[in-house]
């Protein structure tokens, strides 16, 4: 067998209920030609590079699945006789793939998806009057500020302050001499 990726572009204006049909058709000609369908991305409605159909946006659906060329032909032909697709192309990913690991591939991918999906445990709920308050709580030191900090006085500033007074004291005790050649 071989591994297959079709996208197609359908008509944006089509409900969800008429999307529907479409789909399942492409499904169901992939199992009934014994391929396997690996996976059905739904993309949503996108705006298109160019017009077409005189549309401005189209809904992508991706198909990822394992056949022969025989399903591939069904599926385009039923694309070319659908007014509801606007395009849709074919890609041959791999000539020969084995679909058991193509199975295991896709069950590995759902059940991580699922471990992904589960909501995290929240921690132990604690009764009000046990929670802490802000207050309590600690602050980490890179959350503080800097004058939280700093407790201490820095001796940078009582140094800068300290000489005038020194000069000043020495002024008055020692002459120098200007002083004493004023006297």
């Amino acid at each position: 067998m071989r591994h297959y990726e079709t996208i197609i572009i359908l008509d944006p204006d089509l409900s969800a209920e008429k999307r529907e049909p479409v789909l399942k058709r492409v499904q169901d000609v992939i199992e009934q030609q014994g391929g396997y369908l690996a996976f059905l991305d739904d993309w949503g409605a996108r705006k298109l590079a160019y017009e077409i159909k005189k549309k401005e946006r189209g809904y992508y659906v991706r198909f990822d699945f394992c056949g022969t060329g025989a399903v591939v032909d069904e599926i385009e032909r039923f694309f070319r006789i659908d007014d509801r697709v606007l395009k849709y192309m074919t890609v041959l990913l791999d000539k020969m793939v084995d679909i058991e690991k193509i199975k295991e591939e896709v069950a590995a991918a759902e059940k991580k998806a699922e471990e992904s999906e589960k909501p995290v445990a929240p921690p132990e709920a604690k009764a009000p009057d046990e929670q802490a308050t802000p207050s309590e709580k600690e602050i980490p030191e890179a959350q503080t500020a800097p004058s939280e900090l700093d407790t201490t006085e820095q001796p940078a500033e009582h140094s800068e302050t300290q000489p005038s007074e020194l000069e000043g004291d020495k002024a008055d005790k020692i002459p120098t001499e200007t002083e004493e050649e004023t006297k």
